[in-house]
């Protein structure tokens, strides 16, 4: 759906950002500044360096950087709503030509009749087919007053319009009804005018939409309170987030904003989604105020303070401007983002969410709910079966039954205003000759007591297996294995260079994975310089790291443990003193609305062996169970 009209944009900014203009910015200020704002404790090696940039370079925060007065302009622009010259239209690649995928209002598509569906097959008389999307872009492109005539096929039929190129406006948001009931609302960025967007587009549709799809794939973030509003568009007023700020205290930040709608979104994201983005995704998510699709997002939880001439006039009296990572942020159950991204709960190509998220928009069936599906997720969605195994739609409808988790109750409709029988996603492929249906899971895992959070780890893609369709559950599980299982479940950037330990090669399977977790802060080694990766883990060693692990993922369980007792771990009679602490926090740490104790272990604590090996079964099981017990996996009712 997104294709190129704003990428000259952003490109431009991307290769000014990265200018070595001169600075206003002292180094002693930009000393001071980081030392005051930043997230975390600066390192003395880089307060020593002589130039910001070198200063900069040497954080290696890719978040935080220096713009000149002109580079801050590209930058606040590129958050705004964009002015262009051209034909007004954004469009995609076909065997015969560009198909028109949006049509922007006024411009001169607009004023020429062009219709989203269009195919574009002649520009001045020119062939489309067979051209490179940006070969074609130039043909479409011009000055302002310029004339082009466009051939195209509407609903098979030759048509011709000559359009005078003009100004246009490409809003942040675009707005569609489609099919009359789903409000679609694409957003590109979160800027200043971006809740306006949401709120005028939302109350246009009032009244005949009855599902709303919001479109955030490829959306890079944006401002964090603008965020936060348009979740009020969903889930009302109080609507809570959280920052951390560099002194280690929370904060919490309401919204403002009245629920524009009773309906639920479907949001699509992908791996390009990200920072307030993922905000929007995960709050929605902790809301229960919808569903989400598509792909794991990118896993950018820091927030920035952007210091500039009104903010900080003495230090920026030029117009240039900093912009500092000073916050982490949490979506409202608590959870963050960073690194582990926000995962769908319907995990499934992005370039399929379109589809799927319209088959999920079916009204409800009235009077007769033969030849229907019902899909019990947070909310009841319904799939018109002759729509989904149409050819149009068939590759998606696969990709949504492979995504459903074996938690999620699907339901067929057998007659009647409430004739439903329970089915499966394997059942209904099998039924409806659907071959190129895969079941997400591994050939060994049925006689496993843990079997449903096996299943539900490989449905999102974080248990890999052994690469022969078994997970093989009563293994042993190695420090290399509990390595490469945390980073996959925590979406890790996987480091390149020298391994920190001898004995990790970083050509093997599990180097990158080992020096990532070891990086966070998650395992170390067992001295000398080794981490010895073919060693059995124990589980009070297992405990422990994922104890590491919880305070990481979670401000409840972030809190939980600096509030600890005194007493925490005392109960956990031969533990390792070092192994005690988070032993509680995992068992005894949490309480549920009646003020008792949640375990979160596989079993009860006293059944557990601290010094017996852990096994791939026993390690899925407390990793299910604490994704899902922060809010990392989503809930499934």
């Amino acid at each position: 759906m997104k294709r190129f009209f704003r990428l000259p944009a952003l490109g431009l900014a991307f290769t000014l950002l990265f200018s070595t203009a001169a600075q206003a910015l002292t180094p002693d200020q930009c000393r001071d500044l980081l030392q005051q704002y930043y997230i975390d404790d600066i390192p003395q090696t880089v307060l020593d360096q002589e130039t910001i940039q070198q200063m900069l370079e040497a954080l290696g925060d890719p978040y935080t950087q220096y713009f000149t007065p002109e580079e801050y302009k590209l930058f606040t622009s590129s958050m705004e709503d964009t002015v262009l010259v051209g034909v007004g239209g954004t469009f995609s690649l076909t065997e015969g030509g560009l198909l028109t995928e949006r049509v922007f209002e006024g411009s001169a598509a607009d004023k020429g009749g062009l219709q989203v569906g269009d195919i574009v097959t002649h520009a001045d008389g020119k062939p489309l087919s067979g051209l490179t999307l940006d070969e074609a872009g130039q043909l479409l492109r011009g000055e302002e007053g310029s004339s082009i005539t466009l051939t195209y096929l509407r609903e098979g039929k030759k048509h011709t319009a000559k359009l005078t190129r003009t100004a246009f406006l490409v809003p942040t948001v675009y707005s569609q009804l489609v099919d009359g009931h789903i409000g679609y609302l694409d957003c590109d960025t979160y800027g200043v005018d971006t809740l306006t967007h949401f709120v005028d587009d939302m109350t246009a549709f009032s009244g005949l939409a009855t599902s709303w799809i919001v479109d955030l794939r490829d959306n890079p973030g944006g401002d964090y309170y603008a965020s936060m509003g348009t979740v009020g568009c969903f889930a009302g007023e109080d609507a809570l987030s959280y920052l951390l700020d560099n002194q280690g205290k929370y904060s919490a930040y309401r919204t403002a904003v009245e629920s524009r709608t009773m309906y639920p979104a479907l949001v699509l994201t992908n791996e390009n989604s990200a920072s307030a983005a993922e905000l929007f995704a995960s709050s929605i998510r902790d809301t229960g105020t919808g569903i989400l699709l598509g792909e794991r997002t990118y896993g950018k939880g820091v927030a920035q303070s952007v210091l500039d001439q009104t903010t900080l006039p003495d230090y920026f009296p030029d117009g240039d401007a900093i912009k500092i990572t000073s916050y982490r942020f949490y979506s409202p159950g608590g959870a963050t983002n960073d690194t582990v991204g926000v995962i769908p709960h319907l995990l499934l190509d992005d370039d399929l969410a379109d589809e799927a998220a319209l088959l999920l928009s079916t009204p409800a069936p009235a009077g007769d709910t033969t030849g229907y599906l019902r899909v019990d997720l947070e909310w009841r969605w319904y799939i018109d079966l002759d729509q989904a195994l149409s050819p149009e739609y068939q590759e998606a409808f696969v990709a949504l039954l492979e995504a459903l988790p074996d938690q999620v109750k699907v339901w067929q409709g057998t007659g009647g205003a409430d004739g439903w029988t329970q089915t499966s996603a394997a059942a209904l492929a099998e039924a409806h000759g659907l071959t190129d249906y895969t079941r997400r899971g591994f050939t060994d895992s049925a006689d496993s007591p843990y079997r449903a959070s096996i299943d539900l780890l490989a449905t999102y893609g974080i248990l890999q297996g052994t690469g022969d369709g078994t997970f093989q559950p009563e293994t042993p599980l190695t420090r290399a294995q509990l390595c490469a299982l945390l980073a996959q479940a925590l979406n890790c950037k996987m480091p390149s260079g020298e391994s920190q330990f001898t004995d990790v090669d970083m050509n093997a399977w599990y180097g990158p994975a080992v020096n990532a977790l070891a990086s966070m802060g998650l395992v170390n080694g067992v001295g000398g310089g080794r981490f010895d990766p073919d060693a059995p883990v124990s589980h009070e060693q297992f405990v422990t790291i994922m104890g590491r692990l919880a305070q990481r993922l979670s401000m409840v369980m972030d809190l939980a443990w600096q509030n600890r007792p005194d007493t925490a771990g005392d109960s956990f009679v031969g533990w390792s003193d070092w192994a005690a602490e988070e032993a509680w926090l995992l068992a005894e740490g949490q309480t549920g609305l009646l003020g008792n104790s949640i375990n979160l272990l596989w079993d009860l604590p006293q059944d557990i062996d601290p010094d017996a090996v852990t096994t791939r079964e026993e390690a899925a099981a407390l990793t299910c169970t604490l994704l899902q017990w922060v809010g990392i996996l989503p809930e499934l009712s």
